[in-house]
């Protein structure tokens, strides 16, 4: 449902022609930024929390709970001062004409409220997906969702006497919504585990040593993820270069990519929640191992779930985006095959991913990424895009074949067994 913000977005401004949803593509890349960075440290913050509820400290569960919290809002603050300085130029550069630009800035400046909202809300998620209350979350989303496509689809046409704001309306849309999550998970934390919040002492002897601690362990993960996020929307401004069709077609699909491949990220997310609290009650390994044998099966059947959904998404843009131009919904069906492809080994990857990390293999994982990312994926991009003018599903196809490359090294790891043994504190 967070990636869900850019597709609700997405949908509702279609109707304004393929010029807004430019707007929203160019913002989108831009903005995804900052969101990933955020995902990143909050991810990094569930598996210590994971880690901290096995073990039934309560000390370490607040730690890593307050400590995530303030790199959050840390790096948020930090890259909102970097988008206010460089963020305007970056549009100016890459949008097709002055109108896309200067929709693409009013955006932004009412995004802001949502990627601040997410810096304490996704905070919030790993904590509870951490602690194995992970309704929670997706109860603040189902909340908030119909506030953002109503407000949204108000703004967006001027309906009931509010003034037609075309794409800024739906960013309005989203920050309302976003507000209205984090404040509903923070009730809800006040409400069910206040008397965490006055546990006595810090993991670490001291706060400052603590965040320390915990930021040494996250700088990896985060950098995993950040570099995921830095090179997709690093992609996403190479789109950009794309005729608007096929730039309209790659804003369309690729949220639906992140938003789907969601159900087989967070099967392999929470097996990685799991092993987290195994490893943090010493579980021996054969148990890991019959453990993760069953979601290793069960990951096939979440995979095809996904390719068929892919599949229905690319067969009904006729009817789900009637107004788009013929040319970009035959972009968007050529995109199918690789699309039914894609869900099993990204979906391999991620147990692997998790798993590693939460055996304390963090630095091998963001290798594996960082190296396939940036001496793969973006190179080729930018190759076919500026150089070779090859077609968009090609352009497409290289997300597959990024999963391709990651796949060996990874399964090779998973194989020695190392993560196994790995303690809390390494």
């Amino acid at each position: 449902m967070l990636h869900g913000i850019v597709v609700i977005d997405g949908w509702l401004v279609s109707s304004l022609g393929e010029g807004a949803v430019a707007v929203l593509g160019l913002s989108a890349s831009i903005a995804g930024l900052l969101i990933g960075l955020i995902v990143a440290f909050s991810n990094a913050t569930q598996i210590r929390i994971a880690q901290a509820f096995g073990s039934a400290d309560r000390v370490f569960l607040k730690s890593a709970l307050l400590s995530g919290l303030t790199i959050n809002i840390a790096v948020v603050l930090a890259g909102l001062c970097l988008l206010a300085a460089f963020a305007g130029p970056l549009i100016d550069g890459l949008a097709h004409d002055a109108e896309i630009a200067a929709g693409a800035r009013s955006y932004l400046s009412i995004f802001a409220v949502v990627i601040v909202a997410e810096a304490v809300g996704h905070c919030l998620t790993g904590h509870f997906n951490g602690c194995g209350e992970t309704r929670l979350p997706a109860l603040s989303y189902i909340v908030a969702v119909p506030v953002n496509v109503t407000v949204s689809v108000v703004l967006i046409h001027g309906l009931f006497g509010a003034p037609a704001l075309g794409v800024t309306g739906a960013a309005v849309g989203s920050a309302v919504a976003s507000v209205l999550q984090v404040g509903f998970l923070a009730g809800l934390l006040l409400a069910r585990d206040r008397a965490l919040l006055r546990v006595g002492g810090w993991r670490n002897g001291s706060f400052a040593a603590t965040l320390r601690r915990h930021f040494t362990f996250s700088l990896p993960i985060a950098a995993t993820f950040g570099s995921a996020t830095i090179a997709m929307s690093v992609c996403g401004l190479l789109y950009a270069r794309l005729p608007v069709n096929d730039f309209a077609a790659m804003t369309i699909i690729m949220p639906w990519v992140q938003v789907v491949g969601t159900f087989g990220m967070c099967w392999a997310q929470a097996a990685g929640i799991y092993v987290g609290q195994m490893l943090g009650r010493s579980t021996p390994g054969e148990v890991l191992d019959a453990f993760l044998s069953v979601v290793w099966r069960s990951s096939f059947l979440a995979s095809g779930l996904v390719a068929l959904i892919y599949a229905g998404i690319c067969l009904a843009s006729p009817w789900i985006y009637p107004e788009l131009h013929p040319d970009t919904r035959a972009t968007l069906l050529s995109f199918l095959p690789i699309l039914i492809l894609l869900p099993f080994p990204k979906g391999s990857n991620a147990i692997c991913g998790n798993t590693l990390r939460a055996g304390g293999e963090t630095l091998y994982v963001m290798h594996v990424f960082v190296w396939s990312q940036w001496l793969f994926r973006v190179p080729a991009t930018a190759a076919a895009v500026l150089w070779l003018d090859a077609s968009v599903t090609v352009v497409f196809a290289l997300v597959l074949a990024e999963e391709l490359i990651k796949f060996t090294p990874f399964h090779a790891r998973m194989r020695r067994g190392h993560w196994k043994t790995g303690r809390i504190e390494d």
